[in-house]
């Protein structure tokens, strides 16, 4: 019983870990595409790719409609995981270092835990705060080393505005995995914010034409792996485990993947800094999720 207990727990941290890499993973592709492609066509043709790869995937496994008392909750889903997070972060991201948007961003699992506090009545043990608070020191050595200027300008206020969207779309997304399969919440999740979308469509498509073969792989990649798969893992994720906090903190390790492939992917500068916010990042989930199990 204990090992199919571990076993199940396991595939829940494996299935957080993937979708964290592939978020991470976008942010190295998504600075290459973005010498084709605007910001919003990016993020336009990302997830109608995603929607896509999504809807024909439901298709075949039969996936359930979702009721109509529901729909408000998928609403808020799309709108705050998919396209108000995807808008504000791409808007932001013109004004702002690289570096500013990942520590704001990263810091989501924060106004999670307060959200499925208040509705959710979701109780964690206080080893779990200080765990999230170690991360938040981990976070802070890889990215204050690089980053100084954190003046509160238009863009902080929008990339502040798309982490505590992030942080409610995990929030709205746990509620609905207790009621929904993953691949059903993520997948009508993903449509739905896609549909936003649909007014820069045209300009998107009419940007393909000027872009590379290349580009347009990574575009492909970056809607089937880190927008489709990444969120349906972190769907799995949060439909299976007990707490949500076990699986939000691991969103910490976004800025220190995103380093390690850029400097693999990219040949940029890997600091000692990133190197011990990685270390002291771990340090702090370990302590969220040994530590703060009931």
């Amino acid at each position: 019983m204990d090992n199919t207990k571990n076993n199940k727990q396991m595939l829940i941290y494996l299935s957080a870990l993937l979708a964290i890499f592939l978020w991470a993973s976008a942010f190295p592709g998504t600075r290459y595409a973005l010498q084709y492609y605007s910001p919003v066509s990016l993020m336009t043709l990302r997830f109608v790719i995603a929607s896509l790869t999504l809807g024909i995937v439901g298709v075949i496994k039969k996936i359930r409609i979702p009721k109509v008392r529901d729909l408000p909750l998928f609403a808020a889903s799309g709108l705050s995981g998919v396209f108000l997070y995807s808008l504000l972060f791409n808007f932001a991201s013109v004004t702002l270092q690289a570096g500013v948007t990942s520590f704001v961003v990263a810091s989501s699992p924060i106004f999670t835990m307060i959200l499925t506090r208040i509705f959710l009545k979701e109780k964690v043990k206080t080893i779990c705060w200080v765990g999230v608070l170690v991360s938040s020191l981990g976070l802070a050595a890889i990215t204050l080393t690089e980053v100084t200027d954190f003046a509160l300008t238009t863009g902080m206020i929008l990339i502040i505005l798309a982490a505590i969207f992030s942080g409610t779309y995990s929030a709205v997304m746990r509620g609905l995995t207790k009621n929904y399969t993953a691949l059903e919440a993520t997948t009508y999740t993903i449509i739905i914010g896609t549909l936003g979308m649909v007014v820069f469509l045209p300009g998107a498509v009419s940007e393909i034409s000027g872009s590379t073969v290349f580009a347009n792989v990574v575009v492909l990649f970056m809607g089937i792996f880190p927008a489709a798969l990444s969120y349906l893992a972190w769907g799995y994720a949060l439909s299976k485990a007990k707490k949500t906090a076990h699986v939000t903190i691991f969103s910490y390790l976004i800025p220190f993947i995103s380093s390690v492939l850029g400097f693999v992917w990219l040949g940029e500068t890997l600091s000692a800094f990133t190197i011990i916010g990685g270390v002291v990042i771990i340090a702090g989930m370990l302590m969220t999720n040994v530590l703060g199990r009931d």
